[in-house]
This record gives structure tokens, C-alpha cells and sequence, in this order.
């Protein structure tokens, strides 16, 4: 094998061409290390664990749990339709597949919006309200064995008041 002697400028070139193409793919372990990058993924983290805990022994879809609960929480257990979609993150056409299905069995019906005759309203029914009761016993246990039994009065309250402020700044 023959060795080949390269001129020193070459060989600053090709060194400098490396550090700038070889490494051109490295992270940037300050940005990788931020606290506000930390901060975001524990809480992606915690959430991403708690979900299937909390959402435990519910008796029904997680999807029709949560539009059963905010029927429940609003006045007169009623929303428009494209409000309640919204809420729980559907698209109107996927909301209204899921609102079909719920009142199939009994748990939702749709009312004619007295404000909007081309909306309707979803309300909540006796039958669902039941179910939610039920539902709710369950999440409830799940809440505070996995969330809020853990942390402190003080931590709780700090948290609700972090949480409101991140929802209601992008809301």
C-alpha cells in the first residue's frame, strides 16, 4: 500500500469541509437540553401516562366519556352540535358519526337550536346522565389514586392556575 502526501492547505480544507459537513447532521444538545424543551415533555409525558389510568373502568369509549361530561358540566346539559365537536376535538362530520351512535343508545338526542334553525343542539338524556354518573365514579377513583391524590393542596392549586393560564392565552 502506498501513502500519499497531501499538502498541508489540502489537508486544512478537508478538515474544515468536515467540520462543517460531517457534523452538519449533529444536534444541538443546548437546544436538545432547554428547560423549556424539558418542561414541555414531562408534561407531554405525565399526560401521555395518565390518559389510559384515569380513562380506566369507564363503562363506555373514552370519546363518548368526554362528550357525556361536557354535556354534563354546561347549563342545562345542552351544546351546539359544531361546539361540543370542537370541544372534544372532532371534525363535524367525524362528531356527527359519534353523535349518532350515542343516541342509537340512548345517551344523547338531538334538539332543533331555537336560536339557528340550520344548528342543532346535542342534550344529554336521562339514560346518559346515568351512564355519566356511573362513568364518573370510576374517573373519579382513577383521579385521585393517579393525579391529585399525589400532589400537595398547595401543588393543586398551582397547577389549576398554570393550566388555566396556558388554555385561556391560546383559547
Amino acid at each position: 500500500m502506498q501513502t500519499i502526501y497531501l499538502p498541508y492547505k489540502i489537508l486544512q480544507w478537508q478538515l474544515l469541509l468536515c467540520v462543517v459537513f460531517c457534523q452538519s447532521g449533529a444536534v444541538n444538545e443546548e437546544l436538545l437540553n432547554d428547560d423549556d424543551v424539558t418542561l414541555y415533555g414531562l408534561f407531554v409525558e405525565a399526560f401521555t401516562r395518565l390518559k389510559p389510568l384515569v380513562h380506566r373502568d369507564l363503562g363506555m369509549p373514552e370519546t363518548w366519556f368526554e362528550v357525556l361530561l361536557r354535556l354534563g358540566r354546561t347549563p342545562e346539559h345542552r351544546l351546539r352540535m359544531t361546539d361540543l365537536a370542537d370541544a372534544v376535538s372532532f371534525s363535524s362530520g367525524g362528531f356527527t358519526r359519534l353523535a349518532d351512535r350515542m343516541a342509537k343508545e340512548g345517551l344523547i338526542r338531538r334538539d332543533p337550536d331555537p336560536n339557528d334553525r340550520r344548528a342543532a343542539l346535542a342534550v344529554l338524556t336521562e339514560q346518559g346522565a346515568e351512564a355519566l354518573d356511573r362513568a364518573m365514579t370510576a374517573h373519579l377513583s382513577q383521579l385521585r389514586t393517579h393525579f391529585s391524590g399525589l400532589l400537595s393542596e398547595e401543588d393543586r392549586r398551582h397547577l389549576g392556575r398554570t393550566l388555566r393560564t396556558l388554555r385561556d392565552a391560546h383559547g
